[in-house]
């Protein structure tokens, strides 16, 4: 029993050495970095573009120079920022840089009159390249394009819809370069496929928008698709035929006399539909030759019936001298 006691005692103690030990270690550590941190380092930084005041009638092109070689000296504290941080330089395009033809034209020494604001006062900046960046720009152009619903959609059994899609907004503004803009004419959608559907349609559809179009900005990049679903049925009505065009010196009779049109319609319209909304027509004009049959054409229907047919294809005639 004495010599367990004895035992633990010895291993309490090395162990607490163990952790003193430890515990000097990475307080020696946190001191050295604080002193490598605390000393000046010289190094060179590369810099992205932060492009301000861009004026609203000019796009800069994205294959415009875009980043600047720093060579700064400063403490550590200062580059671990960068280090964690991607650095940026402002550049104005109203104080910084000169318009050349169809080119904004930087030079360094204005980034230098700029560095004390950029950098602050423990930053010494020791070079810069390359000394002039040209950004290249277009005129911008604001051009409206109608958006095309790209769709495979099947209705279940006896349902359909009672007006067209609805896709909102129905046309998108593209915004950018004139040379871009000038190509675009219109943006599908991303292809949607329901089956079997029975319920109103509403669903959000992202846009196949132009590929490499970064220079290029789009008012909107998804549409609404809605559509009301009902029941639909068939009906059939008999419709007079009527003939127009028949010159005065000319008379005819013709067979048969009245046709039946089936048309298909919403459950919910179908007791509004009366033989009143249609009308056949033969245009007595359209005959040729010794051609003995008129071609009845369905000139009038209501706009509630998503669509109608007559059921006979001609209509015999003779003419009487």
């Amino acid at each position: 029993m004495i010599k367990k006691i004895k035992s633990d005692i010895k291993t309490s103690i090395k162990t607490r050495k163990i952790n003193v030990f430890f515990l000097f270690l990475f307080f020696a550590f946190i001191i050295l970095i604080l002193t490598k941190l605390s000393k000046e380092y010289t190094n060179t930084v590369v810099f992205n573009i932060d492009k301000i005041n861009v004026p609203q009638e000019n796009i800069i092109l994205n294959d415009s120079s875009a980043k600047l070689n720093i060579t700064l000296k400063t403490h550590g504290f200062k580059w671990l920022t960068y280090y964690f941080n991607k650095p940026k330089i402002a550049i104005d395009f109203v104080k910084d840089v000169d318009k050349i033809d169809s080119t904004f034209v930087w030079s360094k020494s204005k980034a230098y009159l700029l560095a004390s604001t950029q950098f602050g006062k423990q930053v010494e900046l020791l070079n810069i390249s390359p000394d002039t960046l040209r950004f290249r720009f277009d005129v911008n152009l604001v051009k409206k394009v109608p958006v095309i619903l790209n769709d495979d959609i099947n209705f279940s059994q006896g349902f359909d819809v009672s007006k067209p899609f609805k896709i909102t907004p129905d046309s998108i503004k593209v915004i950018g370069p004139n040379v871009l803009v000038s190509q675009v004419h219109s943006v599908e959608t991303e292809s949607i496929k329901l089956n079997d559907v029975k319920s109103d349609v509403n669903k959000v559809i992202s846009l196949q928008l132009p590929k490499n179009s970064k220079d290029l900005t789009f008012s909107d990049k998804t549409v609404s698709l809605t559509a009301t679903v009902e029941k639909f049925t068939e009906g059939t009505l008999k419709l007079p035929i009527n003939i127009k065009n028949i010159p005065n010196n000319k008379t005819i009779k013709y067979f048969p006399k009245t046709v039946n049109v089936t048309y298909y319609t919403s459950l919910n319209n179908f007791k509004t539909i009366s033989a009143k909304d249609f009308r056949v027509e033969c245009d007595f004009s359209k005959t040729t030759g010794n051609q003995s049959f008129l071609l009845p054409e369905l000139t009038k229907f209501p706009e509630t019936v998503k669509r109608a047919k007559i059921n006979q294809q001609h209509i015999e005639f003779i003419i009487i001298e």
